[in-house]
């Protein structure tokens, strides 16, 4: 996966081993992961978790995107992803993360709505999932603001979480 993507205020980069100190320590912030399950606590299992995503081939069109902001293009902002869900599939699934510092500003929506372009447009998908945790508001906000359709409520390793899908159809209604 060599795609590189703008936005109007972004820049969108594979994500690489470049990037790793940086996750670890976004995910060392409980505010960030607070809704997460999962090793966030720079030990081993995270630091493995970490490496064995940023050096997985999903596929293609498949990765993760380290976002940056045009305006300072080498402070890590976070990242975006489009993988098979859990990163076994069949489903493919998008997901974000971001540093606290970037929270409010619309970088997740514009980010993820960027990857979702690329989604249905480059990679021909028919149909992408999203999940977040029930009391997730931010998360849960950005997957409705770049299309995601709620679909059900349920459980995600134990936790609630809220479950959404864009199919082609939505995608090409929400572009008139």
């Amino acid at each position: 996966m060599n795609h590189h993507f703008e936005t109007p205020n972004l820049l969108l980069r594979p994500r690489t081993l470049e990037h790793f100190e940086a996750c670890i320590a976004m995910d060392l912030d409980p505010h960030v992961t607070r809704y997460l399950p999962g090793p966030w606590d720079g030990g081993e299992e995270h630091r493995d978790f970490v490496r064995s995503r940023i050096e997985r081939d999903f596929g293609e069109h498949c990765g993760y995107w380290a976002i940056f902001a045009k305006s300072a293009p080498e402070e890590f902002l976070g990242w975006v992803s489009f993988i098979p869900y859990e990163a076994v599939g069949p489903e493919l699934e998008m997901g974000w993360r971001l540093v606290r510092r970037a929270w409010g500003k619309g970088v997740a929506s514009e980010a993820a709505g960027r990857i979702v372009e690329h989604a249905f447009l480059c990679a021909g998908v028919e149909r992408i999932v999203a999940d977040a945790h029930a009391l997730n508001e931010a998360s849960l906000a950005v997957a409705r603001k770049v299309g995601f359709r709620f679909v059900r409520d349920g459980e995600f390793e134990g936790l609630p979480s809220k479950f959404f899908e864009m199919t082609r159809a939505d995608f090409d209604a929400r572009r008139g």
